[in-house]
């Protein structure tokens, strides 16, 4: 396992696009121990794991599968993990047998177990009855939601779930730049941003401006 310290704060650079968009933004991050690379939900869809796949040959860090997944726990993390990636995410909305099973099955084969919190009111009390604990959280507003100005990253969950759980804690939602340092004040320790184009209705990392400058301004807030 590609060893994660609960002392250092991470960038994690998420691609929904294309292959395409992989293979021109992916050469210009840095090869940093700071940063993840996620194949995102919309990537893997489109390009499924031969997507994953790509990331790993050409990503010596972590990689993320933004599987989110909500059942068949042992078979689809393994097919995650047989494309390269190190780690994968479930739904906080799966039913406790399946955060259970995807846990457990992520510890003993090396991976990283990330539950994304996205559309549940309540993450600790989710957590609370699992005997199996992930390797971290993410606190998550969707896309669908950034335009609504009543929808907020609930910051407060990250105190809620570190007065029980010794776990990394990711936040995402429309971040960009100048939010990643607003998203680790509030106690996170992985500032997702995704890489969105111009025409894109999200924010994010844009593929037009000057991805090297923004990643170094990123890496700057996340600190050492």
């Amino acid at each position: 396992m590609i060893n994660l310290d609960l002392h250092r704060r991470y960038i994690q650079i998420a691609f929904n696009g294309d292959l395409s968009q992989v293979r021109a933004i992916l050469p210009r991050i840095p090869n940093d121990s700071r940063i993840i690379i996620e194949a995102g939900t919309p990537f893997i869809k489109l390009e499924g794991m031969r997507g994953v796949n790509y990331i790993r040959r050409h990503w010596k860090g972590l990689v993320l599968a933004d599987l989110k997944l909500t059942d068949g726990a042992f078979s689809e993390t393994m097919i995650a993990a047989r494309a390269g990636a190190n780690a994968v995410t479930v739904l906080g909305s799966a039913p406790i047998d399946t955060l259970n099973l995807f846990c457990k099955f992520c510890s003993e084969n090396g991976l990283y177990a990330v539950i994304d919190m996205l559309g549940v009111t309540n993450p600790l009390r989710k957590m609370m009855p699992l005997r199996f604990k992930p390797h971290a959280v993410v606190i998550h507003k969707g896309r669908d939601e950034e335009d609504n100005p009543r929808s907020i990253i609930r910051y407060k969950d990250i105190t809620k779930i570190r007065s029980k759980f010794d776990t990394l804690i990711s936040v995402a939602g429309g971040l960009v730049v100048d939010k990643v340092k607003e998203a680790y004040f509030n106690g996170a320790d992985i500032a997702i941003i995704n890489v969105v184009s111009p025409q894109d209705r999200n924010k994010g990392l844009r593929v037009d401006e000057d991805i090297e400058k923004a990643i170094q301004i990123a890496l700057a807030e996340a600190g050492k």
